[in-house]
């Protein structure tokens, strides 16, 4: 029902950047909501009504649903497309974005085993390469959560020893993936200037 690659490629031909999160979501929510007419497409979606969990998009079609989290973390970039400049924030705590990243996917993996979602999708767009590169101090405080290219992501993560309380803070858990995880990166789109490559990552969570 949903490719996230096909749709991302279909998205980036239309906006290859985002002025932020809440952009992104809104432009991907408009254009599934153009390929399935007959569907329906939720933002802001309560799985689980009696608890404080929403999720990004909740996407129907027929009888199938699938569950949607985004991220989007950006360096700093000033450019223009058309006759809009879009001027990004260089956004830092890449460390706590990878948790939370992973905490998409299991809560991802809650839903599908619920049977509330057919599927589910964990997208990352960003233009920081130290997303998808592999990281040059292997002892990292959140080096179970590292989403470089070809990283599988399973078990049980938790942050290092070394860790200090306000890396953690709100983050302290540890946390458990039913599933495994495969990570691969698909070019987005391209600007001529520093920071100008963005890609993205999409993990599927299938259902049974």
């Amino acid at each position: 029902m949903f490719d996230p690659v096909a749709a991302m490629k279909g998205l980036a031909e239309e906006r290859p950047v985002f002025h932020s999160e809440a952009d992104f979501q809104h432009a991907l929510a408009w254009a599934l909501h153009s390929q399935h007419e007959t569907g329906s497409v939720r933002l802001e979606f309560k799985p689980f009504p009696e608890e404080r969990f929403y999720l990004d998009m909740w996407i129907r079609v027929g009888g199938e649903a699938c569950a949607v989290e985004l991220k989007y973390p950006t360096r700093g970039i000033d450019v223009t497309v058309g006759n809009e400049r879009f001027v990004l924030r260089d956004q830092a705590a890449q460390d706590i974005t990878r948790y939370d990243f992973v905490k998409d996917l299991v809560r991802l993996e809650r839903v599908v085993e619920a049977g509330l979602a057919t599927s589910a999708v964990a997208i990352l767009l960003t233009n920081d390469s130290a997303y998808w590169k592999e990281s040059l101090r292997p002892a990292s405080v959140d080096a179970a959560f590292r989403i470089a290219e070809g990283r599988m992501l399973a078990g049980t993560l938790q942050w290092a020893t070394h860790a200090g309380p306000g890396t953690m803070r709100g983050r302290e858990g540890p946390l458990k993936l039913v599933g495994s995880h495969l990570v691969r990166w698909t070019d987005y789109s391209s600007f001529p200037c520093s920071y100008g490559t963005f890609r993205h990552l999409s993990v599927i969570v299938q259902g049974p």
